[in-house]
């Protein structure tokens, strides 16, 4: 995911489906000193931590319901070997009570429990109702008897069954009343010895990871809708095992208007013709094969973590860029003419990521520029990134949010964190390796200016949790917290920190040795930060009596060893920036050279207190609330607002109606709502007029910000 930006919990919407209730209250099996604990099918029981939840049954669910016979998965290896191809069993702390082993505090997944391990997934697109009719035929990591949990989100659950031929009903149950942040607990009482079975269900039109754009809302005049998974939002999507532990593979159909195209975070295997056995109970036979529909079928054959699930349907063209790049786009020749200009240099700094981590083991690196109410910079889907057109830029600055997202292939996507707490493993690692390629690509002068940006985003965070410092660790406890609520550039920004001090301690060759041998060992798996430290320990002897590992991971705010990064272009920016306050704007030959990048570390550098004069006077002369650079645009905006000059609040609301992205929603939003009431009815009038057009994400933001300031 990009390195900037904020966001807010997503809509919460309670399940389409009726319940009622058929049992009482539920528990947890008990047993002890195993790492897979199986309940008796006739107890019907949750984990203890699950008690408070009651058992529900669909009124149209009757016990002698059979559901019509679906195919068997080719495999059912109770015990799969570890391979990209089959995810490694999660493995448990034996200090967690025997009857609940808690994998994730996001995620209601039992880690006494065998996880989904493989979903064949058949979706048909709705567009007039904003919602996707769906199968999921799910394959156990190993047999299992009894309750089994599955994350759901605002999912309207209509059957379960059983992978035999002939099929049988399993009962099923989803609790009364859906955790804001977790959802609902879909639980299945298995019959014994289950490793697979079928689910038929319905997503809600307000399902927290996706958005419906109608034609008006479109370059096209066609309808379009996207994906966004991460943190925990693919459990509006299907029911699963909604954390980073549990990596799957999987195959989808998506039954799609025979005029539209569709893109996956997978490998394409065919546009074709729908069949009545594609969907396993989807939809009716008659729906699912209607004339002027089609099928894409795509296949992911190595194991990813469910919140890099995606996909994208609607008028969508490509150009491509190299041997095993291409872009993707949804408005026309020309935005796809201008994105392969940008990225026309990806090809090479997928090379570069080799040099430096280890072969690509992705097969393809594809981009897809998503319409602008994308709400991130960009998102490192494995073989398919996401992508707002606000990085196209004209300059191939946007190049650089591509190599974050590209250094993702092997920090993030290769090796995962465990849960959300543990975030930094992502990030951090990410980001160090994202300006390793930058300064291979660009230079070290570029590198150091990326390293300046992120230096003062870190001391913003600081600002930003004075009143909660819990957030500005490494390792924060989250229990209970909706990860997008305080997702920040703690992450990002210290953990880079962090890895650039053990850099500088051990020596970059030393390092880079290190880096290469950590891939290697953990790819495709999902680590805590316990076993990346561990790890470190083992193969860097003594780091610990050298590096204060304990305030690194565990202390608040910013470590004394932390360093800000010094090069002659960034000291130079940091020096105008102070001259501002005094009255100098920078000369026409000081900026001569200066792409976006410089304007955005200057603008972050200014000082917060300056005259609305000397703002107009500075952008009478660079025009910078007209930069197509949203980055200084934003920045610039940023700081007019608070002085009162209302002569930039017309573009302040054409940024906020044009622009999705969470990075630039947050602070404009912001900025207006702690001004005067007269900027705070400006605030609530341009979301009323704009919240049609955020992903449900993004709205959820500017939502909680207006809330907050009244």
């Amino acid at each position: 995911m990009e390195r900037i930006g904020t966001v807010g919990s997503a809509y919460r919407t309670a399940s389409l489906c009726k319940w009622r209730r058929v049992s009482s209250w539920v528990g947890g099996a008990s047993g002890g000193g195993s790492d897979r604990v199986t309940c008796d099918p006739k107890q019907k029981r949750l984990p203890i931590s699950q008690q408070k939840h009651r058992r529900f049954r669909r009124l149209d669910q009757t016990p002698t319901e059979k559901p019509k016979p679906h195919p068997t998965p080719d495999s059912t290896e109770p015990f799969p070997v570890r391979s990209p191809q089959s995810p490694p069993p999660i493995s448990l702390r034996r200090s967690q009570p025997a009857a609940m082993a808690p994998v994730d505090p996001h995620s209601y997944t039992d880690g006494a429990h065998p996880v989904t391990a493989h979903a064949a997934l058949a979706f048909y697109l709705d567009f007039s109702a904003s919602a996707i009719h769906a199968s999921a035929l799910l394959t156990l990591s190993a047999p299992h008897s009894g309750d089994l949990l599955l994350d759901t989100r605002a999912l309207a659950v209509h059957s379960a069954s059983t992978a035999t031929d002939p099929a049988h009903p399993i009962p099923f149950a989803l609790a009364a009343d859906a955790d804001p942040v977790l959802g609902s607990a879909l639980t299945l009482t298995l019959p014994p010895d289950t490793t697979s079975f079928l689910l038929t269900f319905s997503t809600s039109p307000a399902a927290s990871a996706l958005q419906w754009l109608s034609p008006p809302q479109t370059a096209s005049g066609l309808p379009f809708v996207f994906s966004q998974c991460q943190s925990i939002h693919a459990r509006s999507v299907f029911p699963c095992h909604d954390t980073p532990a549990a990596r799957i593979t999987y195959s989808l159909l998506l039954n799609v208007p025979a005029r539209l195209s569709a893109v996956a975070a997978a490998r394409h295997v065919a546009r074709r013709d729908p069949v009545p056995s594609d969907h396993r109970g989807a939809c009716d036979d008659a729906l699912w094969c209607a004339p002027g529909r089609i099928v894409e079928e795509f296949q992911m054959a190595q194991c990813v973590p469910p919140y890099l699930f995606a996909f994208a349907a609607g008028a969508i063209g490509s150009r491509d860029l190299g041997p095993r790049t291409r872009v993707y786009a949804e408005g026309g020749d020309t935005l796809l003419d201008d994105a392969a200009r940008e990225f026309a240099g990806v090809e090479d700094m997928v090379k570069v990521g080799e040099s430096l981590f280890g072969p690509y083991e992705w097969e393809r690196f594809d981009l897809l520029v998503l319409p602008p109410s994308f709400p991130y910079g960009g998102m490192e889907n494995p073989r398919m990134v996401f992508l707002t057109p606000t990085v196209i830029k004209g300059d191939a600055a946007g190049a650089q949010v591509v190599a974050h997202e590209l250094a993702h292939s092997w920090t993030g996507n290769l090796i995962t964190n465990k849960t959300n707490e543990d975030f930094w493993l992502n990030e951090g690692f990410t980001t160090y390796a994202e300006r390793r390629i930058v300064e291979v690509v660009q230079g070290e002068e570029r590198a150091a200016l990326n390293m300046g940006i992120g230096w003062r985003g870190l001391n913003r965070m600081m600002e930003r949790f004075k009143d909660n410092m819990e957030f500005t660790k490494l390792k924060p406890k989250m229990a209970g917290i909706d990860p997008d609520d305080v997702y920040s550039e703690v992450p990002y920004e210290k953990g880079f920190q962090f890895l650039w001090r053990i850099e500088r301690q051990i020596g970059r060759p030393a390092f880079d040795e290190f880096l290469k041998k950590y891939i290697a060992t953990f790819k495709f798996q999902s680590i805590d930060t316990e076993t990346f430290l561990e790890f470190l320990k083992a193969n860097v002897p003594g780091i610990e009596n050298q590096v204060d590992l304990d305030v690194w991971i565990e202390g608040t705010g910013i470590p004394p060893d932390a360093m800000e990064p010094d090069s002659a272009t960034y000291r130079k920016i940091c020096t105008l920036a102070a001259e501002f306050k005094s009255g100098k704007i920078p000369s026409e030959d000081e900026v001569a050279d200066w792409s976006g990048q410089e304007w955005e570390l200057y603008l972050e550098n200014l000082s917060k207190d300056v005259e609305a004069s000397q703002v107009i006077a500075l952008d009478e002369r660079y025009k910078l609330s007209e930069s197509r650079d949203y980055e200084v645009k934003v920045a610039f905006l940023q700081l007019a607002i608070p002085t009162g000059c209302r002569c930039y609040f017309n573009e302040v609301e054409k940024c906020l109606k044009q622009v999705g992205r969470m990075k630039y929603l947050r602070p404009l939003y912001s900025s207006l709502a702690k001004c005067s009431e007269e900027e705070k009815m400006l605030a609530k009038r341009i979301f009323s007029e704009a919240h049609e057009f955020y992903h449900p994400i993004a709205r959820s933001v500017a939502e909680s910000i207006l809330s907050k300031h009244g």
